[in-house]
């Protein structure tokens, strides 16, 4: 099973630059999508009713029009879906989408940004600790459990390109750092790094300055299991080739 996550940085935009394209080639058997930026009716042709119908379709459209937003297409229908984290008070900006399958519970998650001031921040550090709440109920319950998406947080210094000149700005703060430590210790593994601990490893790339081109990035974007699932994962991927947003996918193999 090919599972795979890319926040799109709208998705209007992508579907003009081979995203379409993308979905044919890769074919994944889930698809998380985060950062789509539109409204129901602004839905593209390409991914409405009466197309792609091999794919069961999920939205979780943000209240702010162009912001935040969420879809899983997914070949294989979920049990129950869901859109919270066990708290209205994060239900307005489309963050999140919750699959159950049979073998799993699956998030689509876009994490806030706590750039814009200290009041975002503070949103951002209470999802976390909202989300690691809900998401250990689930995993206590003998689920589990796949997280994707965008964390909006480096981890490590080999995480980024500039470390030191990144320290004190949310994305590489000690106290965003310090909270993926703490999923991890409760047991969460970072699928990439355990197969991969090569530096200069990126998901995200400013559009200023060539970034991309030079690859001056950050890794923000993940897909995590807890241990116990670990051994189903056979490998992990960063799709840097792929162009069309300012992130690039992600994605993780599963089998016997």
């Amino acid at each position: 099973m090919k599972i795979i996550s890319w926040n799109v940085n709208g998705l209007r935009a992508v579907m003009n630059k081979g995203f379409m394209q993308f979905l044919d080639e890769y074919q994944p058997d889930i698809f998380g999508l985060q950062e789509t930026k539109l409204q129901e009716a602004q839905i593209p042709k390409e991914l409405g009713a009466g197309c792609l119908e091999h794919y069961h379709k999920y939205w979780n459209f943000a209240e702010r029009k162009g912001y935040s937003g969420t879809c899983l297409l997914t070949k294989v229908k979920p049990n129950h879906v869901t859109y919270d984290i066990g708290d209205a008070f994060f239900n307005g900006e489309g963050r999140i989408i919750q699959a159950e399958y049979d073998d799993f519970v699956l998030f689509n998650i876009y994490f806030p940004n706590g750039q814009m001031n200290d009041e975002r921040l503070e949103y951002k550090l209470k999802f976390y600790d909202q989300f690691l709440l809900h998401v250990e109920t689930i995993r206590k319950a003998g689920k589990n459990i796949i997280v994707m998406g965008d964390f909006n947080t480096a981890h490590k210094e080999i995480d980024l390109s500039h470390p030191k000149a990144n320290s004190k700005y949310s994305g590489f703060l000690p106290i965003e750092r310090a909270w993926i430590d703490k999923f991890i210790a409760h047991g969460y593994i970072d699928t990439f790094r355990y197969f991969d601990q090569n530096p200069n490893k990126f998901t995200w790339w400013t559009y200023r300055l060539g970034a991309r081109e030079k690859n001056i990035g950050w890794r923000i974007d993940y897909c995590f299991v807890n241990q116990e699932f670990m051994s189903k994962v056979k490998n992990a991927f960063i799709l840097s080739e792929v162009y069309g947003s300012d992130h690039c996918p992600v994605w993780i193999e599963l089998g016997e």
